[in-house]
């Protein structure tokens, strides 16, 4: 089974590799922000790094440390600072940027039930937690079928550091395929194929030729993320970013926010064609990208990661679980059938072909019963929520996200893609002038038609 987002769900410490700053933003002066920063293996310089907080008064509360994951000659410090004392923060940060010979960066665990969590604010912010993977990269579990092949681990770390070193707005680097990836994609795009046409929801099998004719889907070729990034921009305004491995449900979903899309770049292992306990490539632009392409869907993705900027973790929780059972695995009514349009099924050839047999449990999508489904991410789903149609599960995660307790009201802005945060008049009569022009556009447009 395509296990999907296996991150969507109870997994929002942070791990693994780290290369970007996140600072949540506190309402009051109560709580901690915890900090993870790395030094070169010399005497005294973890003196020397903490003799920076000493001299700003900056109480710590907590210190850790381990061997660093991806310098041997590198160790991790991982610190908690009461807030209390930590206005000078920023000199610090500042300080061991410049000072100590590693990186820092800022975190936050703050469970205040008062705080804020942070969020990006424009597009570019996504560069701070993109590569804040939470597992997988070129680092594999001891169970993943590619962990005993030295080649295989070698080639993951490539995708790795084209995911690494990537930032907003520059070319996705293409990638050569060997003829072993190859054949690999054109097993599972062979089979899902025959699929498609009886089991995949209307609006996948509208793209799907599409992607065929302009992106390079085809059965010997495995399509480059740039050309479908650049497909999705010109029909919903969706990109692709290179990710190199899972990220956490609240960074993931507020990638969505602005139709960002975090998608793999590497493949399965050959041992294994029709199965992988990540998302891979397969997943990626067999599952998730056709669905992309349509208006409709695109929408319905980027409401889900709107309602999760500056939500308590608890809710995002919710959220995920709503994600997993709508994007990653929903049905949908289409006429008198039932048709699968989440992207773990689709790219999933025997759970597609599972999931509309009569084996399954099969409920009415509702978010305030769906996000209390527990769900397995290692074999085929028990439950599966039938959406009425885009429309409906987009109406109902927007009273579902009017439920989530933040002290503000967020707006996309698509013109500077950016997140607005409503809380003054000013704000709400520029967005009501907007809206009113967007009105007249369409009043106008019905009576032509007339």
């Amino acid at each position: 089974m395509d296990a999907g987002l296996k991150q969507m769900n109870g997994e929002l410490e942070r791990k693994g590799s780290l290369t970007s700053s996140y600072l949540e933003e506190p309402l009051n002066k109560s709580g901690v922000v915890s900090c993870i920063f790395s030094m070169k293996e010399e005497v005294g310089a973890l003196v020397k790094a903490l003799k920076l907080f000493e001299e700003k008064g900056i109480n710590l509360t907590h210190i850790e440390s381990r061997p660093s994951r991806k310098n041997k000659k590198e160790y991790e410090f991982f610190i908690s600072v009461d807030q209390a004392s930590c206005k000078s923060m920023e000199e610090v940060v500042d300080s061991l940027r410049t000072q100590i010979s590693g990186q820092i960066h800022e975190l936050s665990r703050n469970k205040q039930k008062d705080t804020v969590p942070w969020f990006p604010n424009v597009i570019q912010d996504v560069d701070r937690f993109a590569n804040q993977i939470l597992s997988y990269g070129s680092e594999l579990d001891a169970d993943h079928p590619g962990f005993t092949d030295p080649v295989y681990r070698a080639r993951r770390k490539e995708f790795a550091d084209i995911a690494y070193n990537y930032r907003h707005g520059q070319i996705i680097p293409q990638v050569e395929y060997t003829a072993e990836e190859k054949a690999t994609w054109g097993m599972v795009f062979k089979e899902l194929k025959t699929l498609y046409p009886t089991h995949a929801c209307r609006e996948h099998n509208r793209v799907f030729p599409l992607l065929e004719k302009y992106c390079g889907y085809r059965e010997d070729n495995i399509p480059q993320l740039e050309d479908i990034s650049r497909y999705l921009q010109s029909s919903t305004g969706f990109r692709l970013r290179p990710v190199a491995g899972l990220l956490s449900s609240r960074d993931f979903l507020a990638g969505l926010a602005f139709r960002v899309f975090h998608s793999t770049q590497y493949i399965r292992h050959n041992s294994k064609p029709m199965y992988t306990p990540e998302p891979d490539i397969c997943h990626e632009l067999l599952g998730h990208v056709p669905l992309f392409a349509d208006p409709s869907f695109a929408q319905f993705s980027q409401e889900i990661g709107i309602a999760s900027l500056g939500a308590p973790d608890e809710f995002i929780e919710k959220l995920a679980t709503v994600y997993w059972f709508t994007v990653e695995f929903g049905l949908c009514k289409q006429g008198n059938e039932v048709k699968a349009y989440g992207a773990g099924l689709l790219s999933s050839y025997g759970e597609l072909k599972y999931c509309l047999t009569d084996k399954p449990k099969l409920q009415p999508f509702d978010p305030e019963k769906t996000y209390l489904q527990k769900y397995p991410i290692t074999e085929f789903q028990p439950v599966y929520f039938v959406a009425e149609s885009f429309e409906d599960a987009k109406e109902k995660v927007r009273k579902f996200a009017a439920t989530i307790p933040r002290p503000f009201t967020v707006h996309y802005n698509p013109y500077t893609q950016s997140i607005e945060v409503l809380d003054n008049t000013q704000q709400l009569k520029d967005l009501a002038d907007s809206i009113s022009g967007e009105i007249s556009i369409l009043c106008n447009a019905l009576r032509k038609m007339e």
